[in-house]
């Protein structure tokens, strides 16, 4: 199983290449190109940041690794994905305002790649949804070991909703393609 570059190793990249997207933000992007059917080569990242401008990531680099990772695991049926968020160590603030940067980027990324000609499931639209909700929420500055819990079922709802819509714009057509 491929296994994403740290957090830090992410955010450190964009900031050496003077990104004004965050690591998590960036992934979730990435995710939502992946899912709504975007090509995973190695210039993904003009394509989810919408400019041409910038060029693909290095060999190797943390950001492409990250585009491996990410491909290998929406791919894996083993449901190995993960999201790239900041180590438990940080504060609930920091973590769950990684987190809504995460469905801001994927809004994104699955609008560029899906556009308006997505065929959703019922679950799929429902996710989506859910997805902008929390993509609208605001960072918690404190909490408690029930808000921690809570923002372990959001992190693991957010998993599964961009597994359903890459099943629903990837895997579905695919194997639609495959039946014809």
């Amino acid at each position: 199983m491929s296994e994403l570059p740290s957090h830090a190793e992410v955010e450190a990249q964009c900031a050496r290449l003077a990104l004004a997207t965050p690591a998590s933000q960036l992934h979730g992007a990435l995710c939502g190109w992946l899912a709504g059917g975007g090509a995973g080569g190695r210039d993904w990242l003009a394509r989810v940041l919408a400019d041409d401008a910038i060029a693909a990531p290095g060999a190797g680099t943390a950001l492409d690794r990250l585009r491996e990772a990410t491909a290998a695991q929406l791919a894996d049926r083993d449901f190995g994905f993960e999201l790239l968020l900041p180590d438990e160590g940080e504060s609930l603030e920091t973590r769950s305002g990684a987190l809504f940067a995460f469905c801001q980027g994927l809004l994104g990324g699955f609008g560029l790649a899906a556009g308006e000609a997505r065929a959703l499931s019922e679950e799929g639209r429902e996710a989506l949804a859910d997805i902008a909700k929390l993509a609208g929420a605001t960072a918690q500055d404190d909490g408690d070991e029930e808000d921690e819990q809570a923002l372990v079922e959001l992190v693991e709802f957010v998993r599964v909703a961009t597994m359903l819509l890459h099943g629903d714009c990837v895997l579905a057509a695919g194997h639609r393609r495959s039946l014809n």
